[in-house]
């Protein structure tokens, strides 16, 4: 079966309606259902579904899609962990799509990882009563975290032991080479397996499920060698990705669900001590900086982000980078930094919450932070950055706003700034035709994508009529080879949030989009504005022809015949 078959296979099996009763209460308006928005907070029905094309809208957040965007959106999920959860209860075999013979020892092996990471994380737990762990309890005490978060959190403590976890390991039957390749072991040259974690404070990083799939080990101060490293974090294995998970999601995900945002900040102890002060939507990066695959997951639960950063440069270097890759991508997001030599733990034990309320309250948002930094940097940088970061903005209401914004910050003319953007784009593309009326081209774009999502069938029709030569946008150029591949419905199980959002504002009367009642009239609207386009770029060449003066006579006269007809014509 194609991937395009058990997809279709899922949704004749789950109906969106019946996955949304799960969580919301809908009720029928005309031809629609509607309710409160699952995705954000409020007492209005803005949520609504249209059971025959099979899709949701909502008009307060804009969240958007079908079956697989609902459930992944809800639960965090990404498309192939929402694909593998919804064809278990539909009962649809993925397999027989996508055979792999070595699957079943995969799967095998990726279960023992996770059952040796539950066993180290409960092993680690109970560390925490040893006599030998009374400098970790003391630290642990120092820093004010409750026995409730501790048990929130699973914190535990490695001994300061060669062997202590691998002889727990053995005496439960697995074998220390898996430990090995899952990073709880290490290996020596001569061969000899050790335990990777000695003498620190551990932190389990929980996947979505709950389910320990990685550790990190933090230095206690009063043990500290000049040579230790602070942290010591899991490696990649099979059942973990540093730079898809986050530390605290899973503890996170019920409080970001009432309060529909999420806090951003860096490290273990940060996270924690924001739990402790109440701001339990807090969630930590891993030890890098902030990945498209963390912001994925992170989109899935809320548009809307607070970084909390450390105020010094490194703190403003990772919020710039932070706001760039989330604002880009379409999610708001604001900026606090904390002052002088304070970070989280300072701010709040010190000051409390109410200290880090007012810096909420004056928090800048994410495009004015940037704008901010920009004007700190040499002209020449600030305008080759907003050309860049303008430039990764497929959105069309997104890239107004944020072009207008910058051209402002920066003090650079909008014209000048957009059209550094398109010599990017072109660049970064495959060359097609030049074509007139440039700076119509976006109006130009967004009616002929708008035709070929309502009525993705008569792709034909308009690539006949020329009307892939006219687009311009590297958003409807993208989608117009996505819808290309099916010409057909089909071609929504193809598309990325944002065009699914497009896709379904072009469609559906209720976010003011016109009755699919009028096919051929809508086509031949845009036949004749490509008619019009066309007659409009013949007389430009020709009055350049006339312009350049290089004919003789006798072809200067039958370009001017030519221009007269076409007038006439136009």
């Amino acid at each position: 079966m194609r991937n395009t078959d058990v997809i279709q296979a899922i949704k004749s099996r789950i109906s969106l309606a019946d996955m949304a009763r799960r969580y919301v209460e809908l009720r029928s308006v005309g031809s629609r259902l509607v309710a409160p928005c699952p995705f954000h907070q409020e007492t209005k029905p803005s949520f609504s579904i249209n059971e025959e094309q099979g899709t949701f809208y909502c008009f307060g957040c804009q969240a958007s899609g079908d079956l697989f965007d609902f459930y992944g959106r809800l639960n965090g999920l990404d498309f192939k962990e929402t694909l593998q959860a919804l064809a278990e209860e539909a009962g649809v075999q993925l397999q027989t799509y996508r055979p792999n013979p070595h699957a079943r020892q995969e799967r095998s092996q990726k279960r023992d990882m996770l059952k040796m990471h539950e066993l180290a994380a409960s092993h680690f737990h109970s560390n925490l009563n040893a006599p030998h762990a009374k400098v970790c309890r003391d630290y642990i005490e120092e820093r004010g975290i409750t026995p409730e978060l501790q048990d929130k959190f699973g914190l535990g403590w490695s001994m300061d032991s060669w062997q202590d976890l691998g002889d727990t390991l053995r005496r439960a039957g697995f074998d220390l080479n898996a430990a090995v390749d899952c990073g709880l072991q290490s290996k020596s040259g001569s061969g000899r397996t050790f335990d990777r974690f000695r003498n620190r404070l551990m932190f389990p990083i929980r996947n979505l499920s709950g389910q320990a799939v990685a550790f990190g080990g933090r230095i206690i101060p009063a043990l500290a060698r000049e040579d230790d490293a602070k942290y010591i974090n899991s490696s990649d294995s099979p059942i973990y990705k540093k730079g898809e998970h986050l530390f605290g999601l899973f503890q996170a995900r019920p409080s970001i669900a009432v309060k529909k945002n999420i806090i951003l900040t860096e490290g273990y102890m940060d996270v924690i001590t924001l739990h402790q002060y109440g701001y339990t939507q807090a969630v930590g990066v891993l030890g890098t900086a902030l990945t498209p695959e963390q912001i994925k997951r992170l989109s899935g639960f809320s548009s809307h982000l607070e970084l909390m950063f450390d105020g010094d440069g490194a703190g403003r270097k990772a919020a710039f980078r932070s706001c760039e890759m989330l604002l880009t991508r379409g999610l708001s997001c604001k900026v606090l930094l904390f002052p002088d030599d304070n970070d989280i733990d300072s701010m709040l034990r010190t000051h409390g919450s109410e200290a880090v309320e007012e810096l909420r309250a004056k928090a800048q948002d994410g495009l004015g932070f940037c704008i901010s930094v920009l004007r700190g940097m040499a002209q020449r940088d600030a305008v080759d950055w907003a050309r860049k970061f303008l430039s990764q903005v497929e959105m069309p209401e997104l890239f107004q706003h944020f072009a207008s914004e910058l051209s402002k910050g920066i003090g650079l003319s909008e014209a000048e700034l957009r059209g550094g953007v398109l010599d990017r784009r072109q660049s970064a593309s495959t060359p097609r035709p030049s074509t007139p009326a440039a700076p119509k081209s976006i109006s130009r774009d967004r009616e002929l994508m708008t035709f070929a999502v309502r009525y993705p069938h008569r792709l034909p029709d308009l690539q006949a009529a020329g009307a892939d030569m006219y687009l311009a946008a590297p958003w409807a150029l993208k989608l117009w080879e996505k819808l290309a591949q099916t010409c057909s419905e089909e071609a929504f199980e193809l598309l990325e949030p944002g065009e699914r959002n497009f896709w379904i504002r072009c469609r559906d009367t209720k976010t003011g989009a016109p009755p699919l009642d009028n096919e051929e009239g809508e086509l031949s609207a845009i036949r004749q504005m490509l008619e019009h386009l066309q007659k409009t770029a013949h007389m430009a060449s020709l009055v350049q022809a006339l312009r350049e003066g290089t004919a003789d006579q006798e072809t200067q006269r039958e370009y001017m015949r030519a221009l007269r007809e076409s007038a006439r014509e136009a």
